[in-house]
C-alpha cells in the first residue's frame, strides 16, 4: 500500500495495526527511505512511492506480491504517476494476476478509468456535514492578519481547529501574531520539516482531545488523520515545486489550490461530527478543479534515470497519464549523460547504476561519489541527507558548516539526519572526518555551476554562475564573502534569498576555474557607444571572470552582431524616409489582399533581417555607417522584378489629379488617403481606384489654406449631394477664391479668382 509521504506511511500502517490489537511490524508492517517495521509475519506493508519504484527495479515481477494500493492519488506525485506506470508494464509483461486498486477521495475518475480499464467502485463512507463559509481577504490587507482573525472568531466549544497555510514561514509568523495577541488555547505547528516523531507527537496531542490550535501546510491534507479537528481555516495557499527550465532545478512557489484540495480540507472538520470551514478567498473566484500533475511541473533527472534503469529509452513507451513534458525529458537526459550516468544512447551506464543504487537526486549522489574519491564519504553522505530534507537550522545564519558542526557536536538531536547519512554509505557516515579546510573543495567540484560571486560594490548581492542573482539574508555572517556555493535558495526566478551555502576559498575557486573556465568571443553590439565591439571573456558559466577589447573582428562577427544590435534596438537604427515608410505601407496593404507578397511589418521585417538586409551591412560597423545604408534598394530585394513592377501599378506612389500635378497618396493609415485642395479636383469624375479596383482612394478635400473641408471615397456623390453645402460655407470664408456653381465643368485651379485671370 502506497503513500505520499513517511508520516502518512508510519501513521496510516499504525492505525491499522491497532484495530488487530497490533503495533506496527507484525501483521501491518511499513517501510520508508529511513524507517522499516516488518516482520516475517507482515501481510499488509505500507510504503513510500519511492520504495516502490525500488522494489520493482530491483524484481520487475513483484515476487510475494498479490496486490499494489495506490492511497490519496489524487495528489499525483512524480514517484506515483511513475509507480503507476511501472506496475501497468509490470501487469503486462510479467504479472497478469497481479492486483491492482488506486484510491482518492476527490480524484477525477474517468480519464484514470479509461487509462486502466478497471471498475470504477464509490463508497460515500462514514462523513458529517461540514458548513462552508467564505471570508475574503480585504484589498491591501495582510492576509496572515486575516488568519488570526478568524481563527480568534472561531466557536469557543472548538476541539481542534485546523488552519491550512502554504509554508513553515507563515505558519511562524501566523503562530508569532497569534502569541502577541495572548491567544488562550496552545498553538502547535505540523510541517513536513518536522521529525516523524514530532509530527507523531502533534497527531497524539490532537487525539486527547484538549482545545488545541494547529497550524499545518498541506501535509495534513490527505496525509494524515487529526482526530478531534471540528473548526478549519483555509488560507487556500499552498507551497509547491516548479521546474525552472532555466537554470535546470526546481524551485517553491506559492499557489492557489485546486477546488479539490480545497474540499479535502473542509473534510478535515467533518471525521468524527459535524464541524465548519472558513474558506478566507471569495466564493466567486474560479479556481482550477483538479492539480497539476508533479510530472508536469518538476525536474525529471531521476525519473529519467530510473526508466534508464528499467529500460526505457523513450517515455512514449511506457502507458501514463500524463506524458513527461518532452523539453524536461531532454533536459534531464542531457544533465545525467554529463554526469556519465547515461550513454550516448540514454542507456544506463555503471556509473550511473552507482548513481542510482544511493537512492537520492543524480546531483547529490555525485556529490558522494566525489565525497568517496576525496576520502570525504562521511561528510558528502552528510551535506547529501542535510540537503534531501528540511534545514535543521532554519533561520539560524546559511552557513553549511554550521550544520555539519552541529551533527558533529549534537549527534542525538539530530540522529534522522545521522541515519539517512550512515544509509547512504553503508556506516561511512557515523565517521567524523577533517572536513573544515576540504569540504568547499568537495562541494565546489560536484556542483560548479551553483558558485556564485559577490557583485561589485555589494555586500549581499551575489551573480550565480547558472544563471541569475541572489541575496544574502542581511546581517549574516557571510555578507561580504567574495564566492560563495549556494546550496538553497527561496525559488524566487529573480533576486532569490539564499537559505543554504558555503563559502568558497580563492585557491579552491582558483583550481575549478582551470578545469571548467571557458574562453568566449563576445562581438555584440554596445548600444551606448553606437557601434559593435568585441571582447575575449573569461566565463565560468554566467559568471565573466576576465575581460578584454579583442583586437580584430570577423566580418561575420560584426554583420551578425549588427544584426542582434537592429533586432534588440528596433528598425529605428535604419535610415527611413517617408518615401521608405510609405513603400512599406504600399506592399503591406497588397500582402493583405493576395497572398503572394511578402509580409512586411517591423515584426516580419527583424524576423528576416538575415535574409534581406544581411547582403547589404558589408563593411559596416558603426551607427554612422549604418546612415549609409541604402535601405530602400535593401526592401526592394524582397519583390522580384515582375512585383516590383505591379506594385508600382496596382499601389502607385501618386495619382495626377486635373491642374496637371502629380499628388502622393498616403498608404500609413487604413485608408489610403488624397489629400489635395477641392478646387483641384473641380472636372474630376471620380476618384482613381488601386489594386484592380479592390480598393478605393480617401480623399481629404482641404480649403485654400490647407483645412479640411470634406471627406470622402466616392467624389462623383460629393458633387451631387454635399459640395453645395460646402461651397456655400467656403464662399463665405474664401471669397477670393473660386467656387463654381457646376464644379464637373469648372476649370481645375489651386490660385484665387484673380491670379486665375491673370
Amino acid at each position: 500500500m502506497l503513500e505520499p509521504r513517511r508520516v502518512a506511511a508510519r501513521s496510516v500502517a499504525t492505525y491499522m495495526a491497532a484495530q488487530l490489537g497490533e503495533s506496527a511490524g507484525k501483521t501491518v508492517g511499513y517501510r520508508t527511505r529511513t524507517e522499516k517495521k516488518v516482520s516475517p509475519a507482515t501481510v499488509i506493508e505500507v510504503v513510500t512511492e519511492g520504495v516502490l519504484t525500488r522494489m520493482l527495479l530491483s524484481d520487475p515481477e513483484l515476487t510475494g506480491i498479490s496486490l499494489v494500493i495506490f492511497d490519496e492519488f489524487h495528489e499525483r506525485s512524480l514517484q506515483g504517476d511513475l509507480g503507476l506506470a511501472l506496475i501497468s508494464e509490470c501487469r503486462d509483461v510479467f504479472r497478469p494476476d497481479l492486483g491492482l486498486l488506486v484510491m482518492s477521495a476527490t480524484l477525477d475518475c474517468g480519464p484514470l478509468t479509461d487509462h486502466l480499464k478497471l471498475p470504477l467502485v464509490k463508497s460515500e463512507g462514514r462523513s458529517f456535514p461540514v458548513a462552508v463559509s467564505y471570508a475574503p481577504v480585504r484589498a491591501r490587507a495582510s492576509w496572515e492578519d486575516h488568519i488570526v482573525s478568524q481563527i480568534r472568531g472561531v466557536d469557543a466549544k472548538a476541539v481542534v481547529t485546523l488552519a491550512f497555510l502554504p509554508g513553515q514561514a507563515s505558519i511562524r509568523r501566523v503562530s508569532r501574531l497569534l502569541g502577541d495577541n495572548h491567544y488562550a488555547d496552545e498553538v502547535l505547528a505540523l510541517h513536513g520539516g518536522l521529525s516523524l516523531d514530532k509530527q507523531q507527537q502533534v497527531l497524539a496531542r490532537a487525539a486527547e482531545g484538549s482545545a488545541l490550535i494547529i497550524l499545518a501546510t498541506n501535509v495534513a491534507e490527505t496525509s494524515l488523520t487529526i482526530e478531534h479537528v471540528t473548526h478549519v481555516i483555509d488560507s487556500g495557499w499552498v507551497r509547491e515545486p516548479v521546474y525552472d527550465a532555466g537554470r535546470h532545478r526546481s524551485r517553491l512557489e506559492t499557489r492557489r489550490i485546486s477546488e479539490a484540495s480545497a474540499k479535502q480540507r473542509a473534510g478535515r472538520a467533518g471525521r468524527l461530527g459535524p464541524g465548519s470551514c472558513i474558506r478566507c478567498w471569495s466564493c466567486d473566484e474560479v479556481m482550477a478543479k483538479q492539480g497539476t500533475p508533479e510530472i508536469r511541473r518538476v525536474g525529471l533527472d531521476q525519473l529519467v534515470l530510473d526508466l534508464a534503469r528499467w529500460g526505457c529509452l523513450d517515455p512514449s513507451q511506457m502507458r501514463w497519464l500524463d506524458l513527461p513534458p518532452d523539453s524536461a525529458w531532454k533536459s534531464a537526459v542531457a544533465r545525467l549523460m554529463s554526469m556519465n550516468a547515461l550513454d550516448r544512447t540514454g542507456a544506463i551506464t555503471p556509473k550511473g547504476e552507482v548513481i542510482a543504487s544511493l537512492g537520492l537526486e543524480p546531483s547529490l549522489a555525485m556529490l558522494v561519489l566525489d565525497g568517496k574519491a576525496m576520502e570525504l564519504a562521511g561528510t558528502a553522505a552528510r551535506i547529501a541527507a542535510l540537503l534531501s530534507d528540511r534545514d535543521i537550522l532554519s533561520g539560524q545564519g546559511v552557513d553549511l558548516r554550521y550544520r555539519l558542526q552541529a551533527l558533529e557536536q549534537r549527534p542525538s538531536a539530530y540522529r534522522q539526519v545521522l541515519d539517512e547519512a550512515s544509509r547512504i554509505v553503508q556506516g561511512a557516515g557515523s565517521h567524523i572526518e577533517d572536513w573544515q579546510d576540504r569540504v568547499d573543495v568537495l562541494a565546489a567540484n560536484a556542483m560548479p555551476m551553483q558558485l556564485a560571486r559577490l557583485r561589485e560594490g555589494q555586500t549581499l548581492r551575489y551573480q550565480m554562475a547558472d544563471g541569475p542573482g541572489v541575496i544574502l539574508p542581511e546581517h549574516d555572517p557571510l555578507a561580504g564573502e567574495p564566492w560563495l556555493l549556494i546550496l538553497d535558495t527561496d525559488g524566487q526566478p529573480r533576486d532569490a534569498r539564499v537559505r543554504l551555502a558555503l563559502p568558497v576559498r580563492e585557491e579552491t575557486i582558483t583550481g575549478v576555474l582551470q578545469n571548467l573556465s571557458v574562453v568566449h568571443e563576445q562581438v555584440f553590439w554596445d548600444a551606448e557607444l553606437n557601434r559593435v565591439v568585441g571582447r575575449l571573456q573569461t566565463c565560468l558559466g554566467e559568471i565573466v571572470l576576465h575581460s578584454r577589447p579583442m583586437s580584430q573582428l570577423g566580418s561575420q562577427q560584426i554583420e551578425t552582431a549588427l544584426l542582434e544590435g537592429i533586432r534588440q534596438q528596433g528598425l529605428e537604427l535604419l535610415p527611413w524616409t517617408p518615401a521608405l515608410r510609405q513603400w512599406q505601407a504600399r506592399v503591406r496593404k497588397l500582402s493583405m489582399l493576395d497572398s503572394g507578397w511578402p509580409s512586411v511589418t517591423d515584426e516580419a521585417l527583424l524576423d528576416a533581417l538575415d535574409h534581406w538586409l544581411l547582403p547589404y551591412l558589408a563593411g559596416m560597423r558603426t551607427l554612422d555607417d549604418l546612415k549609409s545604408l541604402p535601405l530602400g534598394d535593401a526592401l526592394a530585394s524582397m519583390l522580384d522584378h515582375e512585383q516590383q513592377q505591379r506594385l508600382a501599378a496596382l499601389m502607385p506612389e501618386s495619382v495626377a489629379i486635373p491642374t496637371g500635378r502629380r499628388v502622393t497618396l498616403d498608404y500609413g493609415g487604413e485608408h489610403v488617403v488624397l489629400a489635395v485642395k477641392l478646387q483641384e479636383l473641380f472636372g474630376m469624375q471620380a476618384l482613381p481606384e488601386l489594386a484592380d479596383g479592390r480598393l478605393r482612394i480617401t480623399a481629404h478635400l482641404l480649403t485654400p489654406a490647407g483645412r479640411p473641408a470634406a471627406i470622402t471615397d466616392n467624389l462623383s456623390r460629393f458633387w451631387r449631394e454635399n459640395y453645395e453645402a460646402v461651397r456655400k460655407e467656403l464662399r463665405g470664408r474664401y471669397p477670393k477664391h473660386p467656387w463654381p456653381d457646376d464644379p464637373l465643368n469648372a476649370q481645375a485651379t489651386a490660385w484665387t479668382k484673380k491670379r486665375a485671370g491673370q
